[in-house]
């Protein structure tokens, strides 16, 4: 499970900007960021070798408290009954980060509940969630520079990136987090890049 900000817009990075020009040439027009909207949409979803389960995002206004977390918890079982038959085991797994919301008393025991077991994932570790290096970093390439209007136009075109992925794309990101956690413990704990 993990979550990412979905941006209406997200300019180009410097390094993307950099043009070969000749001495001569007029500077390029940019807009200054002071100019941009920054409105966006709060992905929540899950994932295993098979591809994205539930997509949720986040209803304005609303805060990731427990209670929130846990109803994304309950989707998630139903869905895992749904579209995964006859690999959908007593117990499922989870791999998620530490934020309160996901280690609080009641998470913790609804999770015991509903039969999904969490892995302990060392704090600040981007090293080892595998949408952090390897959902998101084509997801904001497919989405940066593009200019979207809604909320809605934003999550389309996430929705279709993401759909667009077959198995063995989220099957490779779980082999990755194979090797990048037996580095890590090679390593005793240091980051892995």
């Amino acid at each position: 499970m993990d979550e990412t900000w979905l941006y209406h817009y997200d300019p180009e990075t410097k390094q993307q900007s950099m043009e070969w020009r000749h001495s001569g040439s007029p500077r390029p027009q940019k807009i200054p960021s002071a100019n941009i909207r920054w409105k966006s949409s709060r992905l929540d979803f899950f994932s295993d070798q098979d591809g994205i389960l539930p997509i949720d995002y986040l209803p304005k206004g609303q805060t990731i408290n427990a209670e929130y977390y846990l109803s994304l918890q309950v989707q998630l079982k139903d869905i895992l009954k749904e579209k995964r038959r006859g690999k959908f085991t007593k117990e499922v797994m989870f791999l998620h980060d530490n934020v309160l919301a996901h280690r609080a008393l009641v998470t913790q025991k609804k999770m015991a509940y509903l039969g999904l077991q969490y892995l302990d994932h060392p704090p600040y570790s981007p090293d080892l969630a595998p949408s952090d290096y390897h959902l998101y970093p084509g997801l904001k390439k497919q989405l940066k520079v593009r200019h979207f209007s809604s909320d809605a136009e934003v999550i389309a075109a996430a929705q279709t990136w993401l759909d667009g992925q077959h198995s063995e794309f989220f099957l490779s990101g779980l082999q990755k987090l194979q090797q990048r956690a037996k580095r890590c413990i090679e390593l005793r704990g240091e980051y892995v890049e």
